[in-house]
């Protein structure tokens, strides 16, 4: 006999989590649940992804601004770098945050059962757990699939008896290779890279493409790459790769450029080409859920083909992979099963940022996507050295972009350059939400000296000429 729940959650990450809680909220914990999955418990973020990586990102800004001081009459020194203690606090980081935020929180909801093991569907409404202990049956009234991503791994000549490091795998390195390089240079290849090349790494990032992913303003992402170059970081664009393979102690990656084949040595190869949806092993096909090599095809609500049965974060098919919409994702499915609402989560609401230095957040349309769907964008922009915070902290390289419709000045973009900018998109996220154009940002006071004062700057450049502007200008 399959034991039986009101939910079943595929997956142990942000969605499934978020998911499992809300609905013993909804239900005050009168709700069965059954948490099925397997390795570390917490998913992508907690393990391998945000916290590792911003843990790296952070502790490689000590070492630069130690070794590249900002202001005169502080002296540089050359940090000392025990790269295997700093990777051990890093795993001590990562195994507290995992132990308080996903561990300890299960102690609350005695109404969640977890499973270690492998779920595939053998029916619309029950699913086999393969362990080590061996199989059992699991059936569901409710099913929600959400078993995340993980690296993408291209098909190249020689990769795999060469060898190399993913964004997953990258956190067990105890030392820091002397030249790496990195095959693609979307958010996760440029954060990695320059918190390694900032503790002593050299490294080279090898891109098909001279921009820095699909669906970023293109002027933003071109002055990201000069800030990176700056630091070091050299770019190789439009380059395919042939094959890669060893040479001694070297690993060699093998490139053709306009033709022309060039071969680069490095130490190390680091994979951050992307990721890929979680689906192999579920058998979808007995539980008559749509899927392709992108992910799980959802409707607005979230529900798959078969009504009973939702899929949220990294595995669906959609545009963005973010810790923080997974965990929306899966509080909305939980509304939805439970409260019989039909929620959506509007795309164009959602913030995302890289959190390099100087950090990139993004949040709506890109002019041209505008101008695409709808022909009627204008947009302004403003040099981040504008702004008298940044040169307080002696930054220039950064920029504001405000995107907003012709007609209505409503604004539908707003991208952002700069020191902080995860910080304070919050407001760009706001502003699009309620329909505010960029007369309502002028209309409010902002905090002076900021960072985030440079949304307020732009807003006012759609109706002055900033030069003709005393300081905090209303």
């Amino acid at each position: 006999m399959a034991q039986e729940y009101d939910l079943v959650i595929i997956g142990r990450g942000a969605a499934a989590f978020s998911a499992a809680i809300r609905t013993s909220e909804i239900t005050s914990n009168q709700a069965a649940i059954a948490m099925i999955g397997f390795g570390p418990i917490g998913g992508t973020c907690v393990n391998v992804g945000c916290v590792p990586s911003k843990y790296i990102i952070e502790a490689s800004k000590v070492a630069n601004t130690q070794r590249n001081p900002r202001y005169p009459g502080i002296e540089p020194s050359d940090p000392s770098i025990a790269f295997d203690k700093l990777m051990e606090s890093l795993r001590e980081a990562v195994k507290e945050e995992r132990k308080s935020k996903y561990e300890d929180v299960l102690k609350f909801y005695p109404n969640i059962t977890l499973y270690e093991g492998k779920a595939s569907f053998i029916s619309s409404d029950t699913v086999k757990v393969t362990s080590k202990l061996g199989e059992e049956n699991v059936k569901g009234y409710n099913f929600i699939i959400a078993t995340g991503s993980s690296p993408k791994i291209p098909q190249i000549e020689g990769l795999e008896e060469t060898g190399y490091l993913t964004s997953d795998g990258v956190w067990s390195l105890n030392e820091l290779p002397g030249e790496i390089g990195i095959l693609g240079g979307g958010f996760v290849g440029l954060e990695i890279g320059q918190a390694l090349q900032r503790l002593g790494s050299r490294i080279t990032i090898i891109k098909k493409h001279d921009t820095i992913a699909k669906g970023i303003e293109r002027e933003v992402g071109s002055e990201l790459i000069r800030a990176l170059e700056n630091d070091g970081i050299s770019f190789l664009t439009e380059r395919d790769i042939e094959k890669v393979y060893r040479r001694g102690d070297k690993k060699i990656i093998r490139t053709k450029y306009r033709g022309k084949s060039e071969e680069i040595e490095v130490d190390e190869i680091l994979i951050a080409s992307g990721r890929k949806s979680n689906v192999a092993g579920l058998s979808l096909e007995n539980a008559r859920v749509e899927y392709s090599d992108n992910g799980i095809k959802v409707n607005d609500d979230f529900s798959t083909r078969n009504p009973s049965i939702y899929a949220a974060g990294d595995v669906v098919d959609q545009r963005y992979r973010l810790e923080t919409l997974a965990a929306r994702e899966g509080a909305v499915i939980a509304s939805n099963i439970f409260q019989h609402s039909s929620k959506g989560v509007n795309l164009q609401e959602v913030p995302w940022a890289i959190f390099t230095e100087p950090q990139l957040a993004s949040v709506g349309y890109t002019e041209d996507e505008y101008n695409r769907n709808f022909g009627k964008a204008f947009s302004r922009v403003l040099p981040l050295v504008t702004v008298p915070k940044a040169r307080i902290l002696r930054e220039d390289t950064g920029m504001f972009k405000i995107v907003a419709d012709e007609n209505t000045g409503k604004i539908v973009g707003i991208h952002v350059l700069a020191p902080y900018a995860a910080e304070f998109i919050i407001e760009g996220v706001i502003a699009i939400k309620n329909g505010y154009t960029y007369h309502d940002i002028i209309d409010n006071s902002h905090i002076f000296p900021t960072v985030a004062e440079g949304i307020k700057l732009t807003s006012q450049s759609f109706t002055r000429d900033m030069a003709k502007m005393s300081c905090c200008m209303e």
